[in-house]
């Protein structure tokens, strides 16, 4: 997968994994898409997207918002995984390059954090095709997120 090397990171909210998981589950634009959670590690989280007509141009491939949608997806939670508890995360920009046409089976999207400061965080985010047992690099993109201190991860009334 990426020819980088991953940064080990000490999350220093224990119960982070059962957060990001639970936050995923309260998208429901992740279940449109039917996209899934991956491995979820500190530092480093992976979206799935099976293939499905609904999320394909013209061509077949897989939509380039179906593309960046994942990428900003794996790239937030990959951050979130090094949030203090009582926090919560928002993406502040993002940046995408389509390198090969998304064709296969499934998209797989590897959020991998760069740097984690106390009010931003830099992720890179590598996305692969998957068509059997071959991947294709697809993407990267590069990510800002921002941690929101003292805010709950859940949906606010009103």
């Amino acid at each position: 997968m990426p020819n980088h090397p991953t940064p080990t990171f000490t999350p220093p909210d224990p119960a982070f994994e059962t957060k990001i998981r639970e936050s995923f589950a309260r998208q429901p634009f992740m279940a449109t898409l039917g996209a899934v959670l991956g491995a979820v590690v500190p530092g480093r989280v992976e979206v799935v997207l099976p293939y499905g007509e609904g999320v394909t141009q013209q061509h077949g491939f897989f939509h380039g918002g179906a593309i960046g949608t994942i990428a900003d997806s794996a790239g937030g939670y990959a951050a979130f995984t090094l949030f203090p508890p009582n926090s919560t995360v928002l993406t502040v920009e993002y940046k995408i390059n389509i390198m090969a046409p998304g064709r296969g089976e499934r998209l797989i999207a590897v959020g991998e954090v760069t740097r984690s400061g106390r009010t931003l965080t830099i992720v890179r985010v590598d996305v692969y095709a998957q068509a059997g047992e071959a991947r294709t690099h697809c993407a990267t993109a590069t990510q800002t997120l921002i941690c929101l201190h003292g805010k709950s991860d859940a949906r606010s009334e009103g």
